[in-house]
């Protein structure tokens, strides 16, 4: 899914004259795939693609390599160990982007471009995505499907029994921050957040940003052309903290699944992460339309802000042809389309007909395809892992403190160079 640091990058990814042309000739019958899906709907939607794989290779042996704890960051630390011992896994997971770009920088990881050009995924992509997996004119992961980042969950049981009207596709942010103190008013939880994984809090802010600067001031990001001092990070951070200030009492204790099945529960009225919640709402037997509904987050309608899982074959990948074979497996559309169907992502190759995916999953297609695709900084993806880290830390100070400055005065020292707007 989306939810991990890119710590093994900083940790081990001592630059090495960028990715390699691995020569994977020698098959055997064995095959190690490291992922972090974990959760009720993550290892299901996992399991997918090791079955698949299997069903097709019988005779190789499968180690699913799942690493559970951390958000995903346990997986980084066991990576992070297994590399400095030259002990590397066939396949592991990250993000497009910056993400990629770090392990290809560090030499670590194999050119996967004949999976693209066997199976003709440069033109099935969105240009965006295709653009984030590609570095130095090669493709170097294949992506499982999409995440949307900017949604905003809500349980619509509780908005009935506390007086709030549902919200609709022009939902703004000034009645979303009402609404919650319409739902704490009536002694209810107004706002889930699964704050044991850090990155749950930093997804509402990047949210609550783009809400404020849109996907022209998103590209302003991109571009190291925003004011991370100016009035509208100020006005941003003014949002997110009465938006934060509301969230649930008990959230330090909660995962981001823990969090999901509370609202699928009516244990809250809203829940703002990527649409992997949408698996997991599905998993508590929630139903769409019936016990909980969905709007963009406020203010980002016309975005998707995109979280794109991916696999990546290790450059001395013991089982290297087996690992390019599991990365054809992923490409494939029918197996995409099974993927997705449990995960609750949607297919990022447009030869996958998803007319039988859920309604959810079917609008979140749709904006994929026609509204415009922005990377995400909260899983590394838009810029480099310093900045990444940076705003994870400043998130955390500033839920600590609601001190603007020192959200500004953290993020500045947490990255290695100068912000934009000092």
């Amino acid at each position: 899914m989306k939810h991990v640091w890119v710590v093994a990058a900083a940790v081990v990814l001592t630059a090495c004259g960028g990715g390699q042309q691995a020569n994977f000739s020698e098959p055997t019958d064995r095959l190690e795939v490291v992922s972090w899906w974990v959760s009720p709907s993550e290892h299901p939607a996992f399991e997918v693609l090791l079955n698949t794989f299997k069903e097709d290779n019988p005779d190789i042996d499968v180690i699913d390599g799942s690493i559970a704890g951390g958000g995903g960051s346990n997986v980084q630390v066991a990576l992070a160990e297994r590399l400095r011992a030259g002990n590397p896994p066939d396949v592991w997971q990250t993000f497009l982007g910056s993400s990629l770009r770090a392990w290809v920088d560090a030499g670590e990881v194999a050119d996967a471009s004949d999976v693209y050009t066997d199976d003709d995924l440069r033109s099935t992509l969105p240009p965006t995505l295709l653009e984030a997996a590609t570095y130095n004119d090669k493709q170097w992961g294949v992506p499982t499907g999409s995440h949307r980042g900017n949604v905003l969950w809500f349980n619509m049981n509780v908005l009935r029994e506390t007086g709030v009207t549902v919200p609709g596709p022009d939902y703004t942010t000034e009645a979303f921050i009402g609404d919650l103190a319409k739902v704490s008013a009536k002694g209810r939880t107004p706002l889930c957040l699964g704050g044991k994984d850090r990155f749950t809090a930093t997804e509402l802010f990047e949210n609550t940003l783009l809400g404020v600067i849109g996907t022209d001031g998103f590209d302003n990001v991109a571009d190291d052309k925003f004011d991370w001092r100016g009035p509208q990070l100020k006005e941003a951070l003014t949002q997110y903290g009465q938006i934060v200030s509301q969230a649930d009492p008990g959230a330090g204790g909660l995962t981001w699944d823990a969090a999901a099945k509370k609202l699928a529960t009516g244990g809250c009225a809203f829940l703002s992460m990527n649409d992997s919640v949408y698996g997991e709402l599905e998993a508590n037997k929630a139903v769409e339309g019936k016990d909980f509904g969905y709007v963009p987050y406020p203010g980002t309608s016309g975005a998707y802000l995109a979280i794109v899982d991916t696999f990546v074959v290790s450059s001395d990948a013991p089982d290297g042809v087996n690992a390019m074979e599991f990365l054809e497996t992923v490409a494939d559309p029918e197996t995409s389309l099974a993927f997705n169907k449990v995960k609750g992502s949607v297919p990022v190759f447009n030869d996958v007909d998803v007319a039988s995916l859920p309604a959810y999953q079917q609008q979140a297609s749709k904006s994929l395809w026609e509204d415009k695709i922005l990377l995400s900084i909260t899983h590394g993806e838009l810029l480099p892992t310093g900045f990444q880290q940076g705003l994870y830390d400043a998130v955390a100070t500033f839920v600590q403190s609601k001190n603007q400055d020192a959200f500004i005065d953290t993020l500045q020292n947490s990255v290695v160079v100068p912000i934009s707007g000092r």
